[in-house]
């Protein structure tokens, strides 16, 4: 089975202060590693990697990679291997890219993940160039990102195919909304499909996707393994049980931008406090209350009044 596989969980950067919470993140990380996700993604989108300063990306990354080889060892032995970790690695210069790139050669991790550069909106050709610049500059894998409603481009279905064919690109965050790119990806074989439109996770995993990068599964990450096992199992049945009751929550969760909706049910269970970096906000009373309610968290604290 293909490394990028399971439920991956694109780690939110938790902030006290106005600074990195980094104790607050080594939490996280081995809350997501004992509930048996897949691995995890640093500086994703939902990680707020656009607020962050170079050397904070870096710092953040430090210290999820730690605690990825720590929460491994702890939980399984000296012998196996850390939990994987997925890069972000964003931007429209390729040059400056790559040299990121580089610096990431030298780290233990699973991977890059990438999008098309943004705003610029550049030509099919264009994109195949960017991605296979970097792709070659790359000693790990790169798992493309096809986000047109971030970018403002689409990763055209021949565009994905010809990428494919680089030995290193080996997977693709599908949030193209088109089930025919999908089916395509799904059928051809040679990327594995991760879907990262949480709402898409059962249809995917059902089609034959591979997995889902989810950042929904910051809440309730045993049900989203849960979900994908039985899946993956053939269990048909339970995994639509699974799904349904997650649904809501997902569905609640992307309301308002991530990771906003994230933050504030995290910050709820006392893992986190509730702070995101200008131009991002914290979600409305109103959504905060719905969340709350959805987790079961004003239930709880009526009853402990009691």
């Amino acid at each position: 089975m293909s490394i990028f596989s399971g439920i991956w969980v694109p780690l939110i950067t938790p902030f006290a202060d106005g600074e990195v919470d980094h104790a607050a993140l080594r939490a996280l990380v081995r809350r997501y590693a004992d509930a048996g996700i897949a691995g995890l993604v640093a500086l994703g989108t939902t990680g707020e990697p656009a607020a962050l300063d170079d050397a904070e990306q870096d710092a953040v990354l430090a210290t999820i990679l730690d605690e990825a080889r720590a929460a491994a060892h702890s939980t399984h032995g000296a012998d196996v291997r850390a939990l994987p970790v997925l890069v972000g690695v964003s931007g429209n210069h390729t040059a400056s890219m790559k040299e990121r790139i580089e610096q990431l050669n030298a780290l233990p991790i699973a991977g890059v993940l990438m999008a098309a550069p943004y705003y610029i909106r550049p030509s099919q050709a264009g994109i195949v160039g960017h991605f296979t610049a970097l792709a070659d500059a790359s000693d790990k894998p790169v798992v493309l990102y096809d986000i047109p409603y971030r970018t403002g481009v689409r990763l055209e279905l021949d565009t994905l195919l010809t990428l494919a064919a680089h030995p290193r690109i080996q997977a693709v965050k599908d949030c193209a909304g088109s089930l025919d790119t999908t089916l395509a990806l799904i059928r051809d074989g040679r990327l594995q499909v991760l879907t990262g439109e949480d709402i898409n996770i059962f249809n995917t995993l059902c089609l034959g996707g591979s997995g889902a990068i989810a950042a929904s599964a910051h809440l309730r990450p045993e049900r989203f393994v849960a979900l994908y096992r039985a899946l993956s199992a053939g269990r048909l049945d339970e995994g639509r049980r699974i799904f349904h009751e997650l649904a809501p929550l997902i569905q609640a969760l992307f309301a308002e931008p991530n990771p906003a909706p994230v933050k504030a049910l995290l910050a709820a269970q006392g893992l986190i406090r509730d702070e995101l970096r200008m131009p991002m906000t914290r979600a409305g009373d109103a959504l905060v209350a719905r969340l709350r309610e959805l987790e079961g968290f004003d239930r709880i604290e009526t009853h402990a009044a009691a």
